[in-house]
């Protein structure tokens, strides 16, 4: 290796021992070197082209790699708090490699093990001839908290019970493989896998063009298949079950349900009616057949498993009794994440699959057995203990399992009393070490220890294991250090050939038959989260346009004290804004539930629109820690109305025709109806002061409009027949409410049969009313009920649609 990226200067021989029982291996990283020191086959080609660019064009690179990854807004949520905080994805640059020969091993392995794992899981919650040949203890099945009695004797509707698995590895110093632990419950990681991929290659494009790195979408293209044919046997629709946006992956789950063309369902979404789940849409309840379950299984159904669940659908287990519903994994398949279970795999393998174990689990003891209760006691200070029905990996959580050499004399007695004790509740593990990947800091590469996840799914072919998957990386020599919330971070895995591979994507094939997705299959909860978004998108723009109006006049005269200034402070109070602060609180919390709510569907979100509303949220907490009132705040109030119009005109230009874009039509004319019927009202009152009628053009931007369409003379009328009775002015409470006739019928449901609906008729009314209403007779009384009678108009939708 040439010196422009150098390795970090060897780690001194003997590594100490660390709390969570993976020892580092000292030396350069384990990972890029074959046993007798020479660089792998695979990763040369990488190192070259790392050389040839230098440090500052790579570095130069790997920023556009955390560019594009923070402009897309890929977050995981760092828990911290009660809710967790978002924090951006941890991208290791550089890419694990792993050749094409030693990939396919790897999966053969894996699928061997996914087999073994689905008739586990078949016979615990079957016929249970494990425990009854005892192959099995009961304890470990009966204790588990994630063994579900409800779903004991029930058949999958799919089959299967495993449709989806993730793989947990680790790679010690000589090369050897082991699985640390099973991931069946909900595995999390296949999205951001993807991710991990564009962002690497926007980095990396020319390198990762000319080495031969097999790609993801085939993977994901078959099990999307997959679902879909079983979902077409049922006549439904699959979903993804996810829940909701304060879970740590919920990015993910909103990213997959966006690349697969899934539905994203919380809990709430879904009703059983007669042993049928259906989705609550904008249409009425629509049936679906394949859950794609990304919550742990006891919270899916209140009604039989956990009752303080507020995230699952009552009689969803009922439901899948009656096979109505495919579980995507089966409900209680957690269970095969037992810690003790790895004690017994080897075993299970010979009974069940004739045959051994193509790739070994970590070495584990069930302190249960007095043999081997008496090997963890004399093996103490070399093994990590812990609780027997833990699930997840020591690493993850170091308080879960712990080294007895790293106890102190008191709690190393303590816990040895309680091994002998009541040895079935614990088990003993062997301290491993893991081989280190290379991550790139400061123009050098340094050696830090690693765990690949790799991923499994069902498809029409069997089980098919993506070829790649991602690599979590400590962030420092601690092997503790590799979990997420611990500071860890990803790296994409690349499996190279030494010859082109297959450039597959998910794009229709050809003779492939087109599906069309209905209008209507829009969820409710969806559909008012679109509404609220448009609200307060218009709620934000009324509110900074009358700022702007309010700091202007107040740079011309710095007096506070001046009527229109104090009339206007009395106007923002009762709308929730402090006008004696340059950026309200009123109005930032107002861009925080825009936030909010487009957070709750990000699934239905571009993320050109989403990096232009978090860049606004971004903005406006810079200015409310700088700006001053005045001229000030004028300025800075112009940038965040420039923010504003590029958001709606993404979403103007962008958005499909879909009932999506038209709920969020209607909150945006809804909210603009309101706030210009108020403001007018407000401002041609009799009593309102000198200079309110100047104020209300700027603030309906409609100065030009009212010179050329009124005489100068003109009184307070013009103001009245422009800002609300002319249907041509795009700022009008007409124009506003034709817009929202025209969406509301186009809604479903909005006229059947030549009839309209209820809402239907009401904004029909309000418009007629408008339509033969002249300036004089919209008296300041008539105006303020105007503004009600259009937020009554959310209330019908509230009820026809999301009810």
């Amino acid at each position: 290796m040439s010196k422009r990226i150098q390795r970090q200067a060897p780690l001194r021989k003997e590594a100490p021992g660390i709390a969570s029982g993976y020892q580092l291996v000292p030396g350069v990283p384990d990972e890029m070197m074959e046993p007798g020191g020479t660089l792998r086959t695979g990763w040369a080609p990488l190192i070259a082209a790392l050389d040839a660019l230098g440090p500052t064009a790579v570095a130069e690179r790997f920023e556009r790699a955390d560019q594009y990854l923070r402009d897309a807004g890929v977050f995981y949520r760092k828990y911290d708090g009660a809710e967790g905080k978002e924090r951006p994805w941890p991208l290791a640059h550089l890419p694990l490699i792993v050749e094409d020969r030693e990939w396919q091993g790897l999966s053969r392995a894996l699928v061997q093990r996914a087999e073994l794992l689905e008739k586990i899981v078949a016979d615990i919650y079957g016929q249970n001839q494990l425990v009854e040949r005892g192959l099995l203890p009961p304890e470990l099945v009966a204790r588990s908290p994630e063994f579900l009695r409800p779903v004991v004797g029930i058949e999958p509707a799919s089959g299967h019970f495993l449709h989806f698995i993730a793989f947990e590895l680790g790679r010690g110093p000589d090369g050897g493989w082991w699985v640390l632990g099973d991931r069946t419950q909900a595995p999390s990681g296949a999205g951001f896998a993807l991710e991990n991929r564009v962002a690497t290659t926007r980095a990396l494009a020319d390198i990762y063009g000319k080495m031969h790195v097999h790609r993801l979408a085939g993977f994901f293209r078959d099990f999307r298949d997959a679902l879909n044919g079983v979902a077409r046997a049922h006549d439904g629709r699959v979903g993804i079950l996810t829940p909701g946006i304060h879970n740590d992956t919920y990015f993910e789950h909103a990213y997959i349900a966006r690349y697969l063309g899934f539905m994203l369902l919380e809990g709430e979404d879904l009703v059983v009616d007669r042993g049928l789940v259906m989705v609550r849409t904008v249409a009425g309840l629509k049936p679906i057949s394949v859950l794609w379950r990304r919550m742990d299984a006891s919270f899916a159904d209140p009604l039989e498993l956990r009752y303080d669940s507020h995230i699952g659908t009552p009689g969803l287990t009922e439901a899948i009794r009656q096979g109505s519903i495919s579980m995507i994994n089966a409900l209680g398949s957690g269970i095969l994440e037992t810690r003790a279970l790895a004690a017994f795999m080897p075993s299970l393998c010979r009974a069940l699959l004739g045959t051994e174990l193509e790739l070994p689990t970590i070495a584990t003891w069930w302190c249960g057995q007095p043999r081997e209760r008496q090997h963890v006691v004399e093996q103490f200070d070399q093994m990590m203990v812990g609780p027997a029905l833990a699930t997840g990996l020591a690493m993850d959580d170091p308080k879960a399992a712990v080294l007895g050499s790293q106890l102190s004399a008191k709690e190393r007695a303590s816990l040895l009393e309680r091994v002998k004790a009541d040895g079935v509740n614990f088990v003993g593990q062997e301290r491993v070490q893991l081989a280190t990947a290379p991550v790139y800091i400061d123009g050098k590469l340094e050696p830090r220890p690693y765990t690949m996840r790799v991923f499994a799914a069902r498809t029409d072919k069997g089980w098919t294991i993506l070829p790649g998957g991602f690599a979590r990386i400590g962030s420092s020599p601690d092997a503790s250090a590799i979990a997420m919330q611990r500071g860890g971070q990803a790296a994409d895995v690349w499996v190279v050939s030494d010859k082109p591979v297959e450039r597959v994507t998910l794009l229709p094939q050809a003779g492939e038959r087109l599906v069309r997705v209905s209008a209507g299959s829009l969820p409710s909860r969806a559909a008012d989260n679109l509404i609220w978004l448009g609200r307060y998108a218009e709620r934000c723009e009324a509110t900074v346009r009358i700022l702007r109006a309010y700091n202007a006049r107040l740079a011309e005269v710095p007096n506070p004290d001046q009527p229109l200034l104090k009339d206007t402070r009395a106007y923002l109070e009762r709308i929730g804004v402090d006008a004696t602060k340059a950026l309200p609180e009123g109005l930032l919390a107002a861009i925080d539930s825009a936030v909010n709510s487009a957070g709750q569907i990000r699934d239905r979100f571009s993320p050109d629109g989403w990096l232009a509303l978090t860049d606004l949220r971004k903005t406006a907490r810079n200015f409310a820690a700088r700006v001053q009132m005045g001229d000030d705040a004028t300025r800075a109030m112009t940038v965040l109305l420039r923010k504003l119009a590029g958001f709606s005109g993404l979403v103007h230009e962008n958005m499909y025709r879909f009932a999506g874009w038209r709920f969020l039509e209607i909150g945006r004319r809804l909210e603009r109806g309101i706030q210009i019927a108020g403001i007018v009202a407000w401002l041609t009152r009799k009593d309102a002061p000198e200079g309110s009628l100047d104020m209300l053009l700027e603030v309906a931007d409609s100065v030009m409009t009212h010179r050329r369409r009124y005489a100068v003379s003109a009184g307070v009328n013009s103001y009245i027949d422009l800002l609300v009775l002319d249907p041509l002015n795009p700022r009008s409470v007409q124009f506003q409410i034709k817009e929202l006739r025209e969406q509301i019928e186009r809604l479903p449901g909005g006229v059947e049969d030549g009839h309209l609906s209820t809402v239907a008729k009401a904004a029909l009314q309000i418009h007629t009313e408008l339509r033969v209403t002249e300036p004089e007779d919209m008296a300041t009384k008539k105006l303020n009920r105007l503004g009600v009678e259009i937020g009554n108009l959310a209330n019908l939708i509230a009820d026809a649609y999301f009810v």
